[in-house]
């Protein structure tokens, strides 16, 4: 972590740059982590609630990203920027503790965006097997489709059960929240990657055209994967927690 807050009497100054912020170039109000004594590592991290009209403040760039194009995307800029000391959140240094509990809280939140998403996709993905025609029948009733459809259903399912479960953890501030927000997130978001693709693969040349839905279920599904953790940080997660 490369930004840098420098207390100067009752106040802190803040220095460097954010990358992938999510709303950050629409946002009025953020919160940044930053180093306030980097000797210490992650437990020089402390966290500061920032309004995005204080001197200093800036949006580099606007990401063009292959999905989720409804949510911006930007990276922002800290030039001395000064906020009151009571803009810390909480204790000096406890940012990263702070940072990993709302990821246990956010990953089934991704969860559940994935299986909102692949649900979504069989969706549309039933409404055209059962109206597309071939060798006289729809194309539904081919065991081939029919059985891709039953493993897209079930897998849903099986993935927004283990969200509900992991959230119902995260509700009960459980021990084993970390784990479960960790293995939800994994399994959904894996799901979702397999069930568009699915989808737009059942809708053959149609499914690739941008006049239906599924290519662009299968760009916004992508990302799931990818942010609060990639997937491969989520399997590193849940290996520790295992091997505690």
């Amino acid at each position: 972590m490369a930004t840098r807050a420098v207390k100067k009497g009752d106040r802190y100054v803040i220095n460097g740059t954010k990358c992938f912020i999510t709303n950050g170039p629409v946002a009025n109000l953020i919160t940044i982590f930053a180093m306030t004594d980097a000797s210490k590592g992650v437990k020089g991290i402390s966290a500061f609630v920032v309004p995005t009209k204080t001197p200093g403040f800036s949006v580099a760039k606007w990401e063009k990203k292959m999905g989720i194009k409804g949510s911006p995307t930007g990276e922002l800029v800290f030039e001395d920027v000064e906020v009151p000391a009571e803009n810390l959140v909480g204790e000096e240094g406890k940012g990263f503790v702070y940072a990993m509990k709302t990821l246990d809280t956010s990953r089934p939140v991704i969860g559940a965006q994935a299986c909102g998403l692949a649900r979504g996709a069989l969706e549309q993905a039933i409404k055209y097997a059962k109206e597309r025609v071939q060798f006289g029948r729809p194309i539904g009733s081919f065991q081939g489709i029919g059985w891709m459809l039953a493993d897209m259903a079930a897998e849903i399912d099986a993935a927004r059960s283990l969200v509900y479960q992991a959230a119902r953890l995260v509700d009960e501030d459980s021990p084993n929240k970390s784990y479960l927000s960790a293995c939800s997130k994994l399994v959904a978001s894996d799901v979702a990657m397999r069930v568009t693709t699915n989808a737009l693969q059942i809708a053959g040349g149609y499914g690739y055209m941008r006049e239906y839905p599924f290519e662009r279920m299968m760009r916004d599904a992508k990302i799931t994967q990818i942010y609060e953790g990639t997937n491969q940080i989520m399997k590193l997660v849940i290996s520790r927690e295992l091997l505690k």
